[in-house]
């Protein structure tokens, strides 16, 4: 498992999120994980409900969809239609190890749980409209694996409780991940100033999961000490499911992965100042004070015959009106020489 791994190296973890994206299709379950590997994904992510798992068959008002992307469904229908077949876990967990890259899902009910222990599963990811469901919350974290929390519309308190959970169980290898439950994102509902935040008042490394378009909210997120990405990912939006409209293509979540990983090359590994390796050779072309002409023994520093120019190689400019104050030249000094203090009486 990369998870670990990478929060101690400080290099962001990325989970492309499959999630009803195969359409029904083992095969094309099997081919998300091969496209999200090639597009340099760390894990492949799935949940593990079934509509009887996750909800009730019930036909009132409180199980209607009234608006968003999703409008007019019932949970029941909505669920039945985007989940992924539990017989399929295991081949799509071996094929993320052929491929190289982590397996995670989502558990939503106790189940649920039981059967990806039975598949070795090796973390897990509590969904945002779960951070309240504090029975499954513990039985997760009883399994003493790592646990990834998403915070979408959670309060602090609300958090707080999710947490206090986990640590119930003596588990505290937690990563929380900021984001917004709104299916697709707008970037101005997004508030990613909380993920320094939430590090800081929960005491434990923090991400994103974006629903947003493109790669920017990942970008500004990793900037902000972000350490895990979730993005849904599909082969094509052409391919119509229940999550397709806010999902990267594997084209769009390549171009993802390398801003990011630039992202994290812009950042650098620390504070730094002073020049970098590549700024060494420029160093020759500060300024420094060389004689603007020629200069006879005996003569007083002026304006008129010494400067601050490019490049590096005589006195410091500090000493420049140290010289033009009244020092005079210990010898000839022709124009263009570099002034040093073997030059001044």
């Amino acid at each position: 498992m990369k998870l670990q791994k990478y929060l101690a190296e400080n290099k962001t973890y990325i989970i492309a999120e499959m999630s009803g994206n195969h359409g029904g299709s083992l095969e094309k379950a099997l081919e998300i994980v091969r496209a999200a590997a090639a597009a340099g994904a760390d894990c492949v992510k799935t949940q593990t409900y079934t509509a009887d798992t996750i909800t009730l068959n019930a036909r009132t008002k409180a199980f209607y969809l009234d608006g968003g992307l999703w409008d007019g469904s019932w949970l029941y229908d909505l669920y039945k239609t985007a989940y992924t077949p539990w017989e399929w876990m295991a081949a799509i967990k071996e094929e993320c190890e052929r491929q190289g890259v982590d397996f995670l899902s989502t558990p939503f009910d106790d189940t649920a749980v039981d059967y990806l222990e039975s598949i070795g599963e090796e973390f897990y990811k509590i969904a945002s409209f779960e951070l309240v469901d504090i029975p499954l919350i513990k039985k997760v974290a009883a399994t003493g694996k790592p646990v990834i929390m998403s915070c979408g519309m959670a309060q602090k308190e609300e958090i707080q409780e999710a947490l206090d959970a986990v640590y119930s169980t003596g588990n505290r290898n937690v990563v929380l991940l900021k984001c917004c439950s709104a299916y697709p994102t707008d970037f101005d509902t997004m508030h990613l100033h909380t993920i320094p935040d939430m590090a800081e008042r929960f005491g434990v490394p923090v991400g994103l999961s974006d629903h947003s378009e493109g790669s920017l909210g990942p970008v500004v997120a990793v900037s902000l000490g972000a350490r895990v990405i979730e993005k849904h990912f599909c082969i094509t939006r052409e391919d119509k499911t229940a999550d397709s409209d806010f999902s990267m293509t594997a084209a769009e979540f390549a171009r993802m992965v390398r801003d990011v990983r630039n992202t994290e090359k812009i950042l650098g590994s620390g504070i730094s100042y002073g020049p970098s390796k590549a700024e060494e050779q420029m160093l020759k072309l500060r300024r420094s004070l060389f004689a603007s002409a020629d200069i006879r023994k005996g003569e007083a520093f002026t304006r008129d015959n010494i400067r601050s120019v490019r490049p590096s190689g005589g006195l410091h400019t500090r000493y420049y009106d140290e010289l033009t104050g009244g020092k005079h030249a210990a010898r000839d000094i022709p124009f263009g020489t570099p002034i040093s203090w073997d030059d001044v009486e």
